[in-house]
């Protein structure tokens, strides 16, 4: 009887304390109904509350049914007093901050701001209600058991890790922290980075060393890709644990095992939540205890995220491509651990660990080649495991006929075949079996995340794609990529979301972007799959066009776009205009490689503009002309002077039908043609065009213009190269001066200027004036044009000449010796300045007394000389004249004798009998034959 008695008084207790409850949060309530919100102290304890409130009604219900033991209810009286405790604390609170309905506004907002100081206290008792609702919720769950025998069997911890463990695992440095981190009490650690980095790997990875280590510790895996996932892993885990109503179809599968994992009696344990990347999924409303969705008042609401416990005998290890679902799954910065790709050395372990002893190489190749290669490959696919372990399957699958260097040359040929070797999904029983193995359709995934959550997100992403990977300056996005009437854009936003999905990232400095070129080629596979590519590829070459400078200076500007114009050649748009946009985009890129000294670039950029000026706007238009002109000219710097005789002979045609021979820029092509002459070796013609566009430039544009000042030490060249030295030295000098007032000390017309004059001064034997003005020349090469120019080399070349006739062989021979690596890098060994540069090692090679390796040298250059050249160039000449003189020195007299002879008639041929060349060649010929020596010549550029 008295027991009855009691279960009575504490039934009675418990609706008092439900009707005081329900009375404070009716206050909460009627507050919100009235102003629309309640201040920001009091939503979480709002969502809480009413979940107390059915817990205690649930417990009330199962004591007055008698489902609960005595013992039972005499341990939940201190947590039913808890509750009328924490109750009473929190309507306190609630009258001191929740403002009267008829209170003043200024009233209000001071209630509001004083709400801020109740912060601490009303979340201490959210967190102490939390934990009476997990005791109450489990008494509630275990009393509808449904079996008269209270004795639980506990069956022995184990894992529910879907994926086997792989043998191949290679380590990386991340796992040693994530293990450490993952095994303190009630600790949240989120792994993000992108998909197919390794996360979820390096999470099974940490589950079987956990349970090698710790066998009395259970690990749990959740996949979070869908609520329905969620649920079924909770299913599989109150299954496995055997905790009591599993197998019950109306228990809530989600509270019975929240209830269990809280309880520090059931051991510790350890939940790996995998692919957790949609905050819907965990801040979405799901079903309430004992309801459906639909059936859920707002205010009985929960989310998943309700019932990932937070207890002290488990800790919580989630995967996430989004950095930003991860801190509010982990409420901490500092508990996520960003995954990047592998450093190359353990990228090249993982590709080598899964070819599983199938040969990946050719019969023909050696294993230097072999790791060539690899380490090529692994830098293709940005270190990517997921990329990396296809790769591997596609060439273990198709072996012998597939190997790294053929996976490694499709991939490089771009375009639908990089696509299609990208695209294959060959498996991996280690990754979920509805993800796909692809890394373009991994990567999609998150893209329409990002389409989902935020539209102008993907529009940036859409743009940046198309830039280089490296350095995208933000001001060529900002305000660019979204349409005008997007509201909602917001650059600062677009750009946050994008970096928590790891898909770009900043440099140092936060101001240019970058991404990983898989991510780029994927983001654009995606465009062309949805029809969007070629609109963005208007928009970018627009937006590059309209930032490119005019390269007539070596701006920073220009600097920092030049690879994205590079990266547009691949964007050539289909529509007229903006056809003609890429065309004039390349023009202007073109212009800035010639200035860096970029030749080939330059002429393909040239070529590729000047296609589409001509046939969309005619052989004719001044725009076509203009291209025409712009790759006689990047012809000419390269040396390549036949070629650029061709091109200029054409501009002249159009430009004499167009505008006539006495316009400034058909004027401006005939002194090229001249300088073309020159190089050539064509003397004659050049002097006649030369002086002719001498005469009519003095006019039109008059004698101190650019171009009349060019066309003033064109002719002053081929006056030295005809051999009509003091003439030759008028017209530099007076073209140096020009130059230097008009453009300044540092121009490259000025710097052209002073090598020609040093070369000139040289021949003159006035080594120090010579010397001077190279050294001014040379310095101000290498700060306007750097080091790794031509231009600069050369003008090192020529300074390094004649530091040999000074004798000041320590600084001359490291000299050359740098210039001609420089250009052989460049240019190419067979390029004609190359040629004279390797002929100028020798030159000072045989000055110092080493005639055996300055022989060699001069072998080499003759023969280069007569391929590259032919045999009556001058510079050909030039070659077997300093050959014949070596031959002398190592006493080879006859072979000596018959090679100078056969220079003279050449030279007497080809330069005519004054030439200082040929007599040259003549004096040698009468000093060997009264007994003397003579010295190699030095050839000028």
């Amino acid at each position: 009887m008295a027991e009855a008695l009691a279960i009575v008084g504490i039934v009675a207790n418990i609706a008092q304390l439900i009707q005081f409850g329900s009375s404070v949060l009716s206050r909460l309530e009627e507050y919100q109904s009235k102003f629309g919100n309640i201040p920001d102290t009091f939503p979480h304890i709002k969502i809480e509350l009413p979940v107390l409130l059915d817990a205690l009604g649930q417990t009330k219900s199962a004591m007055g049914a008698g489902s609960i033991r005595n013992e039972s209810e005499q341990a939940l009286l201190p947590a039913i007093d808890g509750c009328r405790a924490q109750i009473r604390l929190l309507d306190d609170v609630i009258a001191k901050v929740m403002p009267g309905t008829s209170s003043s506004r200024l009233r209000k907002s001071a209630n509001a701001l004083r709400s801020l100081r109740y912060d601490v206290k009303v979340e201490r008792i959210t967190l102490v209600i939390r934990g009476y609702i997990q005791t109450l919720t489990y008494h509630a769950v275990i009393s509808t058991g449904l079996s008269v025998e209270r004795t639980i069997h506990r069956p022995t911890p184990s894992s529910t890790v879907p994926f086997r463990r792989d043998p191949r695992f290679i380590d990386r440095q991340e796992l040693a922290e994530i293990e450490r981190r993952s095994r303190l009490p009630a600790s949240r650690l989120a792994l993000v980075g992108l998909g197919g980095v390794g996360k979820s790997q390096l999470a099974v990875e940490c589950s079987y060393r956990l349970r090698e280590s710790s066998p009395n510790t259970w690990v749990f895996w959740i996949h979070a890709s869908s609520t329905a996932r969620f649920r079924e892993g909770y299913q599989k885990i109150a299954e496995r644990t055997q905790i009591p109503g599993w197998d019950q179809p109306d228990v809530d599968k989600l509270k019975l095992v929240h209830t269990w994992l809280c309880d520090e009696a059931n051991g510790c344990w350890l939940m790996i939540i995998d692919n957790a990347d949609d905050a819907e999924v965990f801040m979405g409303v799901t079903a309430d205890v004992t309801g459906s969705q639909d059936e859920c008042p707002a205010d009985r609401a929960f989310t998943l995220l309700n019932y990932i416990p937070q207890s002290a005998n488990g800790s919580i290890l989630f995967t996430s491509r989004s950095r930003d679902v991860a801190f509010r799954l982990t409420e901490s910065y500092d508990d996520i651990t960003k995954v990047g790709p592998m450093d190359q050395a353990h990228a090249l372990l993982l590709l080598q660990s899964q070819f599983n002893g199938i040969s990946a190489k050719t019969g023909v190749e050696d294993d230097e080649k072999f790791q060539e290669d690899a380490m090529a490959l692994v830098e293709a696919l940005d270190c990517m495991p997921l990329a990396i372990s296809q790769a591997a399957a596609y060439i273990s699958q198709r072996a012998p006929r597939a190997t790294v260097s053929s996976y490694l040359q499709g991939l490089r040929k771009g375009g639908r075949g990089r696509g299609k070797l990208l695209q294959m999904d060959l498996g991996d029983t280690r990754r979920d079996g509805t993800a796909s193995n692809s890394i373009i359709a991994t990567w999609q995934i998150s893209f329409e995340h990002i389409r989902k959550e935020r539209r102008s997100a993907t529009q940036l992403l859409s743009l940046m794609c198309l830039f280089n990977r490296q350095g995208i300056p933000e001001v060529l996005l900002e305000g660019r990529y979204h349409d005008e009437n997007d509201r909602d854009a917001d650059f600062e936003d677009d750009l946050a979301i994008l970096r928590e999905y790891s898909l770009i990232a900043t440099d140092t400095s936060g101001c240019d972007l970058q991404m990983h070129r898989l991510v780029q080629f994927s983001t654009m596979t995606w465009l062309d799959l949805q029809g969007e590519l070629e609109g963005w590829k208007e928009k970018f070459v627009t937006v590059l066009e309209a930032a490119f400078p005019d390269p007539n200076e070596l701006s920073q500007t220009s600097q920092t776009l030049f690879p994205h114009a590079q990266a547009a050649i691949a964007c050539r748009p289909t529509s007229t205009g903006p056809l003609l946009t890429w065309a004039s985009l390349l023009r202007k890129a073109q212009e800035y490689s010639l200035l860096i000294g970029s030749y080939q670039a330059a002429e393909n950029m040239g070529r590729y503009a000047l296609e589409v000026r001509e046939t969309t706007l005619g052989a004719e238009h001044s725009d076509t002309l203009e291209s025409i002109s712009s790759i006689a000219v990047v012809l000419l710097s390269n040396s390549k002077w036949k070629r650029a005789e061709r091109m200029l002979r054409r501009a002249i045609k159009g430009r004499e039908g167009v505008f006539g021979l006495e316009e400034s820029t058909t004027l401006k092509d005939i002194g090229r043609l001249g300088n073309a002459l020159t190089r050539l070796g064509r003397f004659q013609e050049a002097e006649v065009t030369l002086r002719q566009v001498l005469e009519a430039q003095q006019k039109v544009p008059g004698p101190e213009h650019r171009d009349t000042l060019l066309t003033i030490g064109d002719l002053g060249l081929l006056l030295c190269r005809m051999g009509k030295n003091e003439e030759a030295e008028v017209n530099l000098r007076r073209a140096l001066r020009g130059q230097e007032r008009l453009l300044g000390s540092r121009h490259p017309d000025t710097l052209h200027s002073m090598n020609r004059l040093g070369s000139l001064l040289y021949k003159h034997r006035k080594l120090d004036e010579a010397e001077t003005i190279l050294r001014r020349g040379l310095e101000g090469s290498l700060v306007r044009l750097g080091d790794g120019h031509p231009s600069t080399m050369i003008c090192a070349g020529n300074l390094a000449v004649v530091l040999v006739d000074q004798a000041k062989y320590e600084e001359a021979e490291p000299l050359h010796r740098q210039v001609l690596d420089v250009l052989t890098k460049t240019l190419g060994e067979e390029h004609p300045d190359t040629i004279v540069s390797y002929g100028n090692v020798g030159f000072v090679l045989h000055r110092r007394g080493f005639f055996q390796e300055a022989e060699v040298i001069f072998r080499q250059t003759l023969a280069r000389g007569e391929k590259m050249l032919g045999k009556k160039h001058p510079a050909t000449l030039f070659s077997m004249h300093n050959l014949a003189i070596c031959l002398k020195s190592l006493a080879l007299d006859q072979e000596a004798y018959l090679l100078m002879e056969q220079c003279f008639q050449m030279r007497n041929k080809v330069l005519g009998h004054f030439h200082p060349d040929t007599k040259d060649s003549h004096e040698a010929l009468d000093r060997w034959t009264e007994g003397r020596c003579y010295n190699v010549a030095h050839e000028e550029t």
